[in-house]
């Protein structure tokens, strides 16, 4: 179970756009959050890992396009 909160001006879209279409609030919602988790994981995961960086681990652009055979 969820409760959230929103601004009426999103709640009276969101009203409406369930009202056009038959579909509820819910289903809705549900779609907004599944259509933006993966993208939300991934950018703090992203975050995590920029805080645990060493300089030391980088690898110069040279060298990594050596290595993946895409030197110019």
């Amino acid at each position: 179970m969820l409760a959230v909160r929103i601004d009426p001006e999103i709640e009276k879209r969101l009203t409406a756009l369930a009202e056009e279409t038959g579909r509820t609030k819910t289903f809705y919602a549900r779609k907004a959050i599944l259509a933006h988790l993966d993208d939300l994981e991934d950018f703090y995961l992203a975050e995590e890992r920029m805080r645990d960086f060493r300089s030391e681990d980088a690898i110069p652009l040279a060298d990594l396009k050596r290595g993946l055979g895409l030197e110019d």
